[in-house]
């Protein structure tokens, strides 16, 4: 068995990770970089192998870091099928096609605006490129083996995200085990990751592997943000990731309301087409979720889905006090760019980061203190309050990965420490080694293991 780490190898971004396993070469995951533009760039560096050389992709969850270089490798000669679950079949379709159209967008706006180096502009993929990359989704049902060629895969539920799962590869008499994301054992909407007994390789993220989940009640902790907010006349803008984060959020706020902590009459916008989207699908699958199932059909109950940018337009000029729920949760794109641009000199409002921001993001920036971002391609000043919740991300923090990890019933032969940023990773690694005594090692991106 050959290992190849193509992204997630120095950072937390671009999950890709190589297999080479009895005549098959299998991709695990197949993400797109973010944050910083130096890895941004590789998403345009051509893979070490061809596209058409790998025999199938398996994605353990449809978060754009994990699956949204699907649509550039099928562009590429890729011909395989790409195996997931149900749930994060129907999640990637909304994912892929809003990745694509904003990646167009932005190339239109770029030439248009002449603010691209770049003559013309163009996009990673296009909608029709990821129209292609959907129709390659295959569905597996998660706790069963299924035959891969030579290899039996085993999908493992982890909590995180709608669908997400571990990977388990297995060969004759060697198993290959890939956490995928972890989610948290007291997540809002996902049930806690479920354990794996063995593993002779472990590839196990460290999105968390040196920080803590804050002890902090986020529904109070956002409450008194609101409260404090509606008292100056302002609004809060809360960035959000559209599957998942959107969805907890509209659930926090029903809640708040609900206790009276909130006024009743708060208006609550969602303005992501993907989120509401995403929203339908948490519905559908609602039986994964940890949620009654009036709270997971009630989701939306008062809250006024925004459906056209003239509509979106009308909720960043609007003068009375509200809620809104934008994608992207990093303020890498989409609507959130808007309202933004319209907030964030005014310090009567409140900016909300709900969740992990990725080094090099305009959301990280804002969380570090800056008093200007640039916004389609002009410099804004920040003069709202900046708040960062991470207490609503849906990672394992240090500890619950630890705890995930002691699931193991004997140490694998090797473990990798991927997904995370240089800081985090060694840290995970350091506590493996030294509280579990396993072999482990961190890789560098695009270094190979023979195992």
């Amino acid at each position: 068995m050959k290992i190849t780490f193509l992204g997630a190898a120095d950072t937390v971004t671009g999950s890709r990770h190589l297999v080479e396993i009895d005549g098959q070469t299998l991709l695990l995951d197949c993400g797109l970089f973010q944050g910083f533009k130096t890895l941004r760039e590789r998403n345009w560096a051509p893979l070490p192998v061809p596209a058409r050389e790998i025999d199938a992709v398996v994605l353990s969850h449809a978060h754009l870091d994990h699956s949204g270089y699907l649509p550039a490798l099928v562009k590429q000669g890729f011909k395989g099928a790409v195996h997931c679950t149900q749930a994060t079949r129907d999640l990637a379709e909304v994912l892929l096609l809003d990745s694509a159209h904003l990646q167009e967008e932005d190339a239109r706006r770029a030439n248009r605006k002449g603010f691209s180096r770049h003559e013309p502009a163009l996009p990673l993929y296009t909608v029709a490129d990821a129209k292609r990359a959907i129709a390659r989704l295959t569905p597996l049902p998660a706790g069963k083996a299924v035959r891969l060629g030579n290899v039996l895969a085993e999908l493992t539920p982890v909590g995180h995200l709608l669908g997400a799962c571990a990977v388990t590869l297995r060969q004759r008499d060697v198993s290959l085990v890939y956490s995928g994301d972890l989610g948290r054992s007291n997540d809002m909407l996902m049930p806690a990751p479920q354990r794996i007994a063995r593993a002779d390789v472990l590839l196990v993220e460290s999105t968390y592997g040196n920080r803590l989940h804050p002890p902090e009640d986020v529904q109070a902790v956002l409450g008194s943000i609101v409260r404090a907010t509606v008292r100056r006349g302002g609004s809060v803008l809360l960035p959000s990731f559209a599957v998942g984060r959107a969805q907890a959020l509209m659930l926090v706020m029903q809640r708040l309301k609900a206790a009276g902590e909130v006024p009743e009459d708060l208006p609550v916008f969602l303005d992501s087409p993907m989120a509401t989207a995403a929203t339908t699908l948490y519905q559908k699958h609602r039986r994964l979720l940890r949620l009654s199932p009036r709270e997971a059909n009630t989701l939306c109950d008062g809250v006024t889905i925004v459906s056209t940018p003239q509509q979106s337009e009308k909720v960043s000029r609007a003068r009375y006090p509200s809620v809104i729920i934008s994608a992207s949760g990093m303020a890498t794109g989409g609507r959130v760019l808007h309202h933004l641009k319209a907030m964030a000199p005014n310090p009567k409002h409140s900016i909300v980061f709900p969740g992990f921001q990725v080094a090099g993001t305009r959301g990280a920036k804002l969380v570090e203190g800056a008093t200007e971002v640039k916004i389609f391609g002009e410099y804004v000043a920040v003069k709202a309050q900046v708040s960062h919740l991470e207490g609503f991300s849906g990672h394992a923090d240090a500890n619950e990965l630890m705890h995930w990890l002691q699931g193991f019933e004997q140490a694998p032969r090797e473990t990798f420490v991927v997904h995370g940023e240089p800081a985090a990773a060694d840290a995970l690694r350091s506590r493996i080694a030294d509280e579990l005594g396993w072999r482990v090692r961190v890789p560098e991106h695009l270094s190979q293991f023979s195992v």
